[in-house]
């Protein structure tokens, strides 16, 4: 079993590798963003519940590892301890888990400005 964490700024092409590495292996790919999207496909970001997000692809995560299925999780992860709780899953469910950085210049699907863009590239861990 394999858990995979893609992270990447908003625009870095974190999303489309993802996507592309579901399809052969039949894993299941999350991302927080996920959480925002309504029953008709529109994204409708609410900063207030970006916790309620990361803690919904983390419980998604875990269900689906419980069940034995590959996980591909694609978020930014800025910081190293966002991906903490993603790594005691990888190790209580004793999946494998692979790390990539994706660093590409894209237009961001979700309309991040400039100013948060910047904010995140200070405060990026690598």
């Amino acid at each position: 079993m394999q858990l995979t964490l893609i992270r990447g700024l908003p625009g870095s092409g974190n999303s489309t590798p993802a996507k592309t590495m579901v399809e052969p292996k039949a894993a299941v790919h999350l991302e927080a963003d996920m959480f925002f999207m309504s029953d008709s496909g529109e994204y409708c970001y609410q900063q207030s519940k970006v916790k309620a997000a990361h803690a919904w692809c983390e419980s998604q995560t875990e269900y689906n590892l419980f069940h034995g299925r590959d996980v591909v999780v694609s978020n930014t992860f800025i910081r190293r301890w966002e991906m903490r709780a993603y790594e005691k899953l990888a190790k209580f469910y004793g999946a494998e888990l692979t790390v990539r950085v994706c660093e590409g210049s894209f237009a961001n699907d979700h309309g991040v400005s400039e100013a948060a863009l910047k904010m995140m590239r200070s405060r990026w861990q690598g």
